[in-house]
């Protein structure tokens, strides 16, 4: 029989499969260059009905005979290589039987079967209902040449417990492993500090640390995740005996859609911007086209700006970002300072973990991302006036060509020659909407408070739409125009049917498919006198007479910054009109997932496969489907969680929080001490929008429940986007537990003249439906009345 033993120069990829986690890992690494041991893996085919089959036998004893004639006096460790052992999900370390120093052929024989019959064991058994994993393994065997070890050691190339990368630690014992291991010896402790391995640790290995540090790192690079090293020193000589990931860091299943991107390490997490635009859980295959998107624009490989997973729920990774100029030896604070007005304010006393780059390191990962960012951002410039004008024919032309498709190869051909192409144009120009006018508004934001205070400050920045009309505010003026006469509601639709609360989880219909929706929101607007032009006309007086306050004061200075309100209306506007297309065209998806959902026979069921996995079921492949009720599970569990909080640091287990009655929903920090003060009458966000309001809470949780809002009552809710924008009409403040100064809640609110704070943290938790509150919205603070 073909494929029973295979050495490790020999087995292939292919093969690498069955030979289990040891086996397969061990095979790479040695033809990688590596230094490991000579060895070879007896595939699991070699035993038939429990038996080591006559012609598997006589393979292994000319492979031994082979390292034989190498190594004069040989001895031989014979291992256990679990198809399960060894992978991201469960070590089963010391589970599985292990034979050392064997010598004989007989010896051989006798440790190959002590290996295999391992598997039925009790403790593996046991281990295997505690992994949630099946008790039957199969199980390939590894037989390498013993290393007669002056130092035998282990090495975490990150903390297992705290997550932290900022060294690899490790320990180690003169002589074999097995003490190590066993705790017959004393083990001495050492690190190697990132980012250039310097070695603290007894001076006995001093001399082997580079080498090691050397193999280490390349191996996280290679493997794509943190790594349990087992290594050994003989002769001068250092050897990898095992690498394996590091189960405790495990980021999740994806054959489950187990995600949690906080176990990888120790870093720092917000939604508070990604958060408002993608608030929902997402299903696997929304999240996985908007990972697929990030890896289109990365510049630092191996860092997604906005695709932190998190119980299916999108966050921003803050601190990689900051890293980036310590490796240069800036300071990131200033940097911070300005990310504030986007992410929000990090609570007092919170560490930012910094990860330890390499400056140089960085220069070459991140020149081909630069270059390549670089000429797109001059592609954008050219072709956003076209862009804007041509893509909802577009989007509209592809719809209609997808419904009228036939097989799943025309689909397929469909996704990857034009939808997936146009998906990554949008991208783009949604990210280079006009930067630069942008950034004069961050500045605004920063010195008009310290000229005008912070009511007129925020009264200057509430005209962003300046002639033209913010895409944000499309949804809710439109509703107006139509009771007014002045738009129909097919127009509406084709202007901002693909706008909503759920913009971003395709597997749910935008109010393009479904008409119930908008008739409702006019319902509301007219049974509660709402009129949006009206408000947006009263801040506009309201601005104009704050304008002229600003040239008698300051006449040097008014004529400066009325350019630079200008420049930020015009940015404001290209960013706004930039990301509701991108939103269109990614509403597309949606159409083309439904459609390959009808042309594969699954229904509604393609929203919980993978985008890769979707584009194998057009080919054919069916593998996939058989994860899809896991995954409706995982998913279904996720959206029972409640918000969680805007700002998480280190691992965080969502389960174990929701069930603190004390928990804090601002932040999650496990170092910094929580300070609850539930007798506290105030509550401390942003000034999201200037204006006093004293009224009556009501607390929504998400904007379906949006008919429940009375007109005049101060709305609160844990996040808004562009779906909550019909109600803000009805509102006579905002409060929110997630946004920033610059976030979508604050830009509406000021534009319509609503006072509103955001970023509280906790309002949703503080305050309760019918509860008396002071809203100040230009101080950013709440007070609570009754």
């Amino acid at each position: 029989m073909p494929n029973m033993v295979k050495s490790f120069k020999d087995l292939t990829p292919e093969l690498q499969a069955f030979a289990g986690g040891k086996g397969g890992s061990l095979a790479r690494m040695y033809q990688d260059g590596y230094p490991v041991p000579d060895g070879f893996v007896v595939l699991p085919s070699a035993f038939q009905e429990q038996k080591l089959n006559d012609e598997a036998w006589n393979e292994i004893r000319v492979y031994l005979n082979t390292i034989r004639k190498n190594h004069e006096g040989a001895l031989f460790a014979v291992r256990s290589s679990a198809l399960s052992e060894d992978s991201a999900q469960a070590s089963f370390a010391g589970e599985f039987e292990t034979v050392l120093n064997v010598k004989t052929d007989k010896e051989i024989w006798e440790a190959i079967y002590t290996v295999f019959r391992s598997r039925e064991s009790e403790r593996v058994k046991a281990y295997s209902t505690i992994q949630g994993m099946e008790q039957s393994h199969q199980i390939a065997v590894v037989i390498m040449l013993m290393v007669q070890s002056e130092i035998s050691g282990v090495l975490f190339t990150a903390d297992p417990i705290t997550g932290s990368h900022t060294s690899m630690a490790g320990n180690f014992v003169y002589g074999l492993g097995e003490q190590l291991v066993s705790g017959e010896a004393n083990a001495y402790p050492f690190k190697l500090m990132r980012p250039k391995g310097k070695y603290e640790g007894p001076n006995d290995f001093m001399k082997y640390a580079s080498e090691l540090y050397k193999h280490a790192a390349k191996l996280v690079k290679e493997l794509g995740c943190q790594q349990d090293i087992e290594w050994a020193v003989a002769r001068g000589k250092v050897y990898i005996l095992q690498a394996r990931p590091i189960t405790t860091l495990n980021t999740g299943n994806l054959d489950t859609y187990e995600l949690n991107d906080t176990l990888d390490g120790d870093f720092l997490w917000t939604n508070t911007n990604v958060g408002e635009a993608m608030a929902d859980v997402f299903t696997p295959l929304s999240w996985s086209v908007i990972r697929a998107l990030d890896e289109e624009q990365m510049v630092v490989p191996g860092y997604y700006l906005f695709s932190g997973n998190i119980c299916g729920r999108m966050y921003s990774n803050v601190n990689l970002a900051l890293s980036i100029y310590p490796a240069f030896g800036k300071d990131y604070k200033s940097v911070l300072k300005k990310m504030n007005d986007i992410f929000g304010q990090m609570p007092e006393g919170m560490n930012i973990p910094i990860y330890p780059y390499s400056g140089l390191g960085l220069i070459k990962a991140m020149i081909p991302g630069i270059m390549n960012t670089l000429k797109k951002s001059k592609e954008v410039a050219k072709a956003m006036p076209n862009y804007l004008k041509d893509t909802p024919n577009w989007c509209r032309t592809i719809k209609e060509r997808i419904e009228r498709i036939e097989t799943s190869k025309e689909l397929l051909s469909l996704w990857k020659e034009e939808l997936w192409p146009y998906n990554c144009k949008a991208l783009w120009v949604g990210r280079f909407a006009p930067r630069k006018k942008l950034m004069g508004l961050f500045k605004l934001n920063e010195e008009l408070p310290k000229l005008l205070g912070k009511e007129d400050a925020n009264t200057l920045l509430s005209n962003l739409r300046g002639s033209s009309e913010l895409e944000s505010l499309g949804p809710v003026v439109g509703i107006s125009k139509i009771i007014k006469g002045e738009l129909s509601r097919e127009e509406y639709l084709m202007k901002y049917g693909h706008r909503g609360p759920h913009e971003f989880e395709i597997s749910i219909p935008d109010p393009s498919e479904d008409k119930a929706w908008l008739e409702k929101q006019i319902e509301e607007f007219k049974k509660s006198n709402v009129d949006a032009e009206g408000l947006l006309k009263k801040q506009h007086t309201q601005y104009e007479k704050t304008l002229k306050k600003l040239e008698e004061y300051f006449p040097g200075k008014a004529k400066k910054i009325s350019k630079q309100i200008a420049d930020a209306s015009e940015g404001s506007y290209l960013r706004e009109a930039a990301r509701s297309e991108w939103t269109r065209v990614f509403r597309v998806n949606r159409a083309f997932a439904l459609k390959a959902g009808n042309l594969t026979g699954i229904g509604e069921d393609v929203f919980f496969l993978y985008l890769d996995e979707v584009l194998n079921l057009l080919s054919g492949d069916k593998s996939a489907l058989k994860h899809i009720p896991a995954r409706r599970k995982t998913y279904e569990k996720y959206k029972a969680l409640p918000p969680l909080p805007s700002i998480i640091r280190g691992r965080f287990d969502p389960f174990k929080w929701s069930e603190d009655p004390k928990r804090r929903v601002d932040y999650y920090d496990p170092d910094l001490k929580i300070v609850n003060v539930p007798d506290s009458e105030t509550l401390k966000g942003f000034a999201g929008a200037a204006g006093r309001v004293e009224g009556v809470v009501r607390v929504l949780t998400n904007p379906e429940e949006g008919e429940n809002l009375k007109s005049g009552e101060i709305l609160v809710a844990s996040t808004t986007n562009v779906g909550w924008t019909p109600l803000f009409p009805k509102a006579a403040a905002i409060i929110t537990d997630i946004g920033a100064p610059l976030s979508h809640a604050a830009i509406v609110a000021r534009e319509l003249g609503i006072p509103a704070v955001v970023g509280c943290g906790n309002a949703t938790t503080r305050l309760k439906t019918g509860d008396r509150v002071l809203v100040k919205g230009g101080q950013g603070v709440v007070h609570i009345l009754v």
